[in-house]
């Protein structure tokens, strides 16, 4: 039959029947760009054989997405930063956890769903790795595991069938990949549900069995080959009679508008070669897309296949520990899920702000799936589970218990301005660019026209039209961010990096603010927002904020890459990143970059990136909150061209042209020379 494709059904309760809180970040990809999960419908199904009221015959799986992060900024060569700022490490807490929690909640069996580390040539990566999911070993807790991209040393996409000639596991050197070396078969042979491996070593089965009923994990790596995928279909039809749930890498991922599930071309081919004539496939899980979202299908057999992506590395702190618990209801015919993080809770209360949640509660994040086992498994399984004459519902108890001494910070309460000079005038100023106060809504800026500085007076103006650019491309808007000051902002609409269309501002040849190099430090502040149709093809690596000049040609020697490219890059990446990129005044030798998680469009953001030569550090903050991979043993300042050129606003600079324009709005962008607390950003409010 045809397939049918929906959301979470809109009947289904939240799990554990408590009120969905509203989420008040919307900071992070992570917190408001999951998939909402609306509509479909589900039967409840008859609970059979009966069992005691009160009583729930439960188990649950956990679920560790995408740890790339935890295992890089836990290491020394990024500067143990989980550690300096709160004593702990995120991906220990989450086995942690686990291993202290497995039998009290009947957790099984653990599913990690690859990019384990996020560089795969980095041995300490991989330590970190190893010593987290050692935990679990020495609990006896058995768990699944798979190579994501990040942990294999070719990463090639599936796009068309013959992809499949390429970037697999058959096209792999096995003796040379970190993965098989850190996480080989004899160390998945020490599970107690480990069955088999495939010849590559790269997919793993495991059966565990719980009230009565077997189940199977089929966990396969990133490009899983023709091979592979024949060794899975045998390996289910050797185990006839057991459910499989199937965790991959890559499966499902969230369309543009951040709210729906979206098929992807490799999870296309899976549904085709694997899964949807294979009925004993009734779930599958996977991370790699950023965020969460639910999907179900019907296979072959008209049955239901409940699939559902979820990975919390954009979130704030590379995911904050986030983690998933799925409550499988055997006679309550339901699978229950909650997102949490078990190291929030840990961590020292004077460090918890208004981006940590020990929970998530939005409905694609705490929700329950009708699922009537019996009938789903009617074709292949007799469905007589043994029934608790004494369990308790699993995740309300996780609830009760971790929050039992969590008190939620309190968010910071923050004060629209009431004029267009209600912030913070601080010394050194080099220069604050805003739309002018006299601004008309939707008035086109004209070729020459100014962008006023209201610190120095060094005005840039709008450059010269080239390639494809039109004067209509830039206007002045009222739209801004709610803390703001300024009358409103300048709009950079059609750019597009496919037909060589871009437009900027620049400062003028001679503007003393040119010369800067910050020797004292800075902090470089902007409002910033990307529209509804942003697309990674036209519009990726725009550019806010640059500087004429190859950052090659910069005083001292510049040695890394990319010497056409300009010394100062404040970008959107083509993950909808900032990318904060300088050459330090005091060490020229190569770049320094920040970057943030990905940005939600049609949403305004404050950006502020601090440097500070007394700690030797720079941070980029998004809304006020830190990001995590942030710049330690920072060099000073921003190292200028010798002969000073000038700024540029909506645009980057490529071996001595104007290059890849930005697509959105710049509210106002304030540079000053020194390190600034927030009581001092365009976000606060004059003394």
């Amino acid at each position: 039959m045809s397939d049918e494709n929906k959301g979470l059904p809109a009947d289904a309760a939240q799990a554990g029947d408590a009120p969905l809180m509203t989420d008040r970040r919307a900071v992070l990809r992570g917190a408001a760009t999951l998939s909402a999960l609306t509509a479909g419908a589900g039967l409840m199904g008859v609970m059979e054989p009966a069992q005691a009221a009160g009583t729930v015959t439960s188990f649950a799986l956990a679920v560790l997405p995408d740890t790339q992060f935890y295992s890089r900024y836990a290491t020394t060569d990024e500067g143990q930063q989980f550690q300096r700022t709160y004593g702990s490490t995120p991906f220990a807490a989450q086995t942690q956890w686990i291993a202290d929690n497995a039998a009290a909640y009947n957790i099984p069996f653990v599913i990690h769903l690859g990019d384990v580390v996020d560089q795969v040539g980095k041995p300490n990566q991989w330590r970190v790795a190893d010593e987290a999911m050692k935990l679990l070993e020495t609990a006896g807790v058995p768990y699944s595991i798979l190579a994501g991209n990040h942990d294999v040393l070719t990463d090639y996409d599936y796009r068309y069938p013959s992809d499949q000639n390429s970037g697999t596991d058959a096209q792999r050197n096995l003796a040379s990949e970190p993965y098989l070396q850190w996480f080989p078969t004899s160390r998945a042979a020490r599970q107690t549900t480990f069955k088999e491996r495939h010849s590559s070593g790269f997919h793993e089965v495991h059966i565990f069995e719980v009230h009565g009923v077997k189940f199977m994990v089929l966990s396969l790596s990133w490009r899983i080959s023709n091979s592979g995928i024949a060794w899975a279909r045998d390996i289910i039809a050797r185990n006839p009679g057991v459910p499989v749930i199937l965790s991959n890498h890559q499966l499902l991922n969230i369309d543009g508008d951040g709210i729906s599930p979206l098929e992807t071309e490799y999870g296309k081919m899976l549904w085709d070669k694997l899964i949807r004539d294979n009925d004993q496939i009734f779930m599958t899980l996977n991370g790699h897309h950023h965020g969460a979202a639910y999907l179900r299908k019907f296979n072959d057999f008209g049955n239901e296949v409940h699939q559902m992506v979820v990975d919390y590395q954009m979130d704030y702190q590379g995911g904050n520990a986030m983690m998933r618990l799925y409550e499988l209801d055997l006679m309550g015919n339901k699978i229950d899920v909650m997102s949490f993080s078990p190291w929030v809770v840990q961590k020292p209360s004077n460090t918890l702000n208004q981006f940590d949640f020990a929970e998530r509660q939005q409905p694609n994040n705490r929700f329950s799936i009708p699922v009537n086992f019996k009938k789903r498994f009617a074709g292949f399984l007799r469905w007589r589970p043994t029934v608790s004459t004494t369990g308790a519902a699993i995740l309300p108890r996780v609830r009760a218990e971790l929050l039992a001494n969590y008190v939620e910070p309190v968010p910071p309460v923050t004060r629209p301005p009431g004029d267009i000079n209600d912030f913070p005038v601080v010394s050194d100023t080099y220069a604050h660019w805003r739309a002018p106060a006299n601004l008309a809504e939707g008035q086109v800026v004209r070729v020459g026209e100014a962008l006023p500085d209201i610190a120095g007076g060094f005005d840039m103006v709008r450059a010269p039209l080239q390639g494809q650019a039109q004067v209509g491309d830039v206007v002045w808007t009222k739209d801004k961010h709610y803390l703001s000051s300024a009358a409103g902002s300048v709009r950079f609409m059609n750019s597009d990096r496919t037909a060589d269309r871009l437009s900027a501002f620049l400062s003028a040849m001679g503007a003393n603010v040119n010369g800067r190099s910050f020797w004292t430090g800075y902090t470089i502040e902007a409002f910033v927002k990307i529209p509804d149709d942003w697309n990674s093809d036209k519009h990726r690596w725009g550019n806010i904020l640059g500087r004429q000049g190859n950052r090659g040609n910069v005083p001292g020697g510049y040695r890394g890459g990319d010497p056409e490219a300009s010394s100062v890059l404040f970008a959107i990446s083509s993950l909808r990143e900032v990318q904060w990129e300088v050459v330090p005044a005091n060490n020229s030798a190569y770049a320094q970059t920040n970057w943030s998680g990905e940005l939600i469009r049609n949403t305004w953001y404050h950006v502020a990136v601090v440097n500070d030569p007394a700690t030797a550090t720079t941070t980029l903050y998004i809304d006020g909150a830190p990001v995590l991979r942030n710049v330690v043993n920072a060099g000073t300042g921003t190292r200028s061209q010798n002969s000073p050129l000038p700024w540029i606003i909506g645009a980057g600079w490529w071996n001595g042209v104007l290059a890849d324009g930005y697509y959105g709005w710049v509210g106002e962008l304030r540079l000053v020379g020194k390190p600034l607390t927030q009581d001092q950003w365009l976000t606060a409010r004059r003394v």
